[in-house]
């Protein structure tokens, strides 16, 4: 990352306008051509350094729920789980840990209730415990890199 996309991340961690325009108008506060916030973003996605570009959605607040959950996957099975966990739409993100659960997903459902039947349904297809850890508080944590 150049000088050029921490400032576009860190501009973009602030918010995203709603506009008829809303890439042309980051890219003018910015002093670059929108083109160019383009290019640098599908980049930045495209190298892997940002997983995702899109809103953030409380699922709380629209009547769903978040959790997070963790499996302890033998390694010679770990694609296979990957696949199966992967499949179910409610799965948010899936991380490998280096961690004796080295298996990592937020599970983001519409109803509270069904959080308990998506980890009933992985367990069933996988064979192996479901640590269900919901969040308890919730805490903001802002990134700004250095520019």
């Amino acid at each position: 990352m150049d000088t050029t996309d921490k400032i576009i991340v860190n501009r973009l961690q602030q918010g995203f306008p709603i506009c008829a325009s809303p890439y042309q108008r980051v890219a003018e506060e910015l002093g670059i051509a929108e083109a160019e916030l383009l290019t640098r973003l599908q980049a930045l996605l495209a190298d892997g350094v940002l997983s995702r570009f899109g809103p953030m959605y409380h699922a709380e607040q629209m009547g769903g729920a978040l959790t997070l959950a963790a499996l302890k996957v033998p390694e010679e099975r770990f694609d296979e789980v990957t696949d199966i966990v992967n499949s179910f739409p409610e799965v948010a993100h899936n991380y490998a840990r280096n961690h004796l659960l080295n298996m990592w997903f937020v599970l983001a459902t519409e109803k509270p209730e069904q959080v308990q039947s998506v980890i009933a349904e992985i367990e069933r297809q996988t064979g192996l415990v479901v640590y269900n850890m919901p969040k308890i508080s919730e805490y903001y944590v802002g990134l700004q890199l250095e520019a």
